[in-house]
């Protein structure tokens, strides 16, 4: 059991030098430890991976794709080998303050209906702060109107995606989470922790700006 993470932790990444080492290392920063980092590299064509490599931590686990297949591949390949009891979602432009995992894991354990527990999150370089809806009702009423829980945030049950063959959708990205989200709903409940965990990074070269099209097509269509 001591060889076996209670947390995988998927971080997928594609060209995102800029910002993938605090990303990391927040990560590795983290106060739980029994943790595994499965880095899944899309064939970056920047340093990414070198960045990625120059990491010396025996919790790292990094998986280079043969070929360019989309961020939503990843996940889905990411879900099949881990090897925690939860898995947690990351991105590689964001940072997870340090109690994160620790809180959502005590919060887990005791409560066994949980099957998502997301968090509140604080928007980089701004005084901006989510306002995330707590209780799975609230939450379920919610989805109704558009995505309201961080993705990557997220900690999730793996058993829960296992028993009801739950994965990513590949044709409702870039709104492949709140796609997710509407089926897990009806499986077991959804919590978001009210205390800001994450701090999201808005930018120019992120999925949500250069493909925002054609996410809110797929968000009214999940509707």
């Amino acid at each position: 059991m001591q060889n076996t993470p209670f947390i995988s932790v998927l971080l997928p990444v594609y060209n995102c030098e800029k910002y993938i080492a605090g990303a990391v290392q927040s990560i590795l920063n983290q106060t739980y430890t029994h943790f595994e980092l499965l880095i899944i590299d899309d064939c970056s064509t920047d340093s990414t991976l070198q960045i990625c490599k120059s990491f010396q931590d025996e919790r790292i686990v990094i998986i280079e794709k043969e070929k360019n297949s989309g961020y939503t591949n990843s996940l889905n390949y990411g879900i099949t080998v881990a090897k925690g009891k939860y898995i947690a979602r990351m991105d590689g432009d964001d940072i997870s303050l340090p109690t994160r995992f620790e809180k959502q894991v005590a919060f887990l354990e005791a409560n066994e209906d949980v099957v998502v527990c997301g968090t509140s999150y604080s928007i980089m370089n701004s005084n901006k702060l989510s306002a995330v809806p707590e209780f799975h009702e609230n939450i379920k009423v919610q989805l109704l109107s558009g995505n309201c829980i961080a993705h990557p945030s997220v900690m999730l049950k793996k058993s829960t995606l296992q028993t009801n063959s739950i994965f990513y959708n590949t044709e409702m990205e870039p709104a492949e989470d709140y796609d997710m989200w509407t089926r897990l709903i009806s499986v077991g409940k959804i919590y978001n922790l009210q205390e800001s965990l994450l701090q999201y990074r808005v930018h120019n070269n992120q999925v949500s700006n250069t493909r925002n099209k054609i996410q809110k097509q797929n968000s009214t269509n999940i509707k």
